[in-house]
């Protein structure tokens, strides 16, 4: 497959599969799972009603305890940290249904009350459980009911609701639980990234030169998402993690929500950041062989590997919603005039940029619009209960800097690469 064809299906694949994980409109959806635990129906509802014993058994909760004069409210703290580090609570009303002959017992739950989030987030969210009797013992019934948009957030909550009565059936039958099954084990990732890897290896043809230039995507890729974790760490994540998708990339998660808008702007920026501070390392390394004798091949390695990491984080800085570059300059300007401003220049230089490497209008023409479509993908709002810590003038110019500094840097990698591959 030619490059430039290549690179337009992969663009084109991305972009479909990003609408689909992030903003297809799933509409009213409920996600259910059931298990057979061998115990009895009364046995098992006293350890998953929501007064019961669910710390000795659930992945996520510390603590339950009801709500003062109110019989229906039931408060839960979970092991996720709130913006202050604190167990993040949830306040849920419990509408119980009445025992059937003695052998089902079933509740439902609405939130009605979140440390974390605000009020709006949980609109239209139901919970139920329920504890049948069954030929082997008895059947479990998770159900979860919300609005969805996008598969990424439905297939997260199905894994966590699979996870739970996972942990639940351990508990009843004495088992170890193993954390190798989980999706994020480290081992899973690794598999991930090999597999991504492959997957990306017909994109630039199947030959020793495409595979070297797909090992380096992906290694351009985990830089770049090892620097959002170092930023969380930085801001005192007590926990971060990285979970691979193949074809689109990595995502780096932090171990609890953003306190600051400066910390938001912060996380973003240091993905380019990190991998800015290799530039001038590659390029005094490049610059200081030259007055040794060596093949002349031994240059094409680090001059690709120059062109991946600097075009993957230049494009990373564009200005559209979903990517970093937007996330900062959404925190850094406050106005929609400055931001409009300045997301017409940022994007003016990533495209003379592509000029200056010799891009076609074509070519360039066909990226912008691809990412124009990206910046109409949307997600789901997600509205913090509490509003961000705005940022001071200092932090404005610190990110602002910083923000133009890892754009220059990165464009000068790509220039300085090209230059040297193709004169």
């Amino acid at each position: 497959m030619a490059t430039h064809q290549a690179a337009v299906f992969l663009a084109a694949f991305n972009l479909a599969l990003l609408w689909l994980l992030m903003a297809a409109p799933l509409g009213r959806r409920t996600i259910r799972v059931s298990r057979i635990i061998r115990e009895r129906p009364e046995e098992l509802w006293n350890i998953t009603r929501p007064a019961g014993d669910l710390t000795a058994w659930h992945p996520n909760v510390i603590s339950v305890e009801p709500v003062d004069g109110k019989p229906d409210l039931i408060e839960f703290a979970y092991r996720n940290p709130d913006r202050h580090g604190h167990p993040s609570r949830r306040t849920m009303i419990v509408d119980r249904t009445a025992m059937t002959a003695g052998t089902c017992f079933s509740c439902d739950l609405r939130v009605v009350g979140d440390s974390t989030l605000d009020q709006t987030f949980w609109e239209g969210y139901r919970e139920s459980r329920k504890v049948e009797r069954a030929p082997l013992g008895s059947r479990v019934t998770f159900e979860q009911t919300d609005n969805y948009r996008g598969l990424a957030f439905y297939l997260f909550r199905k894994m966590a609701l699979s996870r739970e009565l996972a942990s639940l059936k351990d508990h009843v039958e004495e088992r170890h639980s193993s954390g190798f099954l989980h999706f994020e084990h480290p081992a899973w990732q690794t598999v991930l990234v090999i597999i991504s890897t492959l997957l990306l290896w017909p994109f630039f043809s199947l030959t020793a030169t495409g595979l070297m230039m797909s090992v380096f995507l992906t290694l351009v890729i985990l830089l770049h998402e090892l620097g959002h974790m170092v930023a969380y760490r930085a801001f005192g994540h007590p926990s971060v993690r990285m979970i691979f998708v193949p074809l689109l990339g990595g995502i780096a998660i932090g171990g609890r929500p953003y306190n600051s808008h400066f910390e938001v702007a912060t996380c973003a920026l240091m993905g380019a950041g990190f991998s800015a501070l290799l530039v001038p390392i590659l390029v005094a390394a490049h610059q200081s062989v030259q007055g040794i004798p060596h093949p002349a091949a031994m240059d094409g390695p680090t001059l690709v590997f120059l062109v991946i990491l600097g075009a993957f984080n230049l494009l990373n800085l564009l200005p559209t919603y979903r990517f970093d570059g937007g996330q900062v300059l959404r925190q850094v300007f406050e106005g929609q005039r400055a931001l409009a401003i300045t997301s017409f220049v940022v994007t003016g230089v990533i495209l003379w940029t592509g000029w200056r490497i010799g891009l076609g209008a074509p070519m360039l023409i066909g990226g912008l619009m691809i990412f124009i479509l990206l910046s109409l993908i949307r997600t789901k709002s997600i509205k913090p209960r509490e509003a961000l810590v705005p940022m001071n003038a200092a932090e404005r110019l610190m990110t602002g800097f910083g923000y133009y500094a890892a754009l220059a840097i990165h464009a000068y990698a790509v220039i300085y690469a090209c230059d040297r591959l193709f004169d």
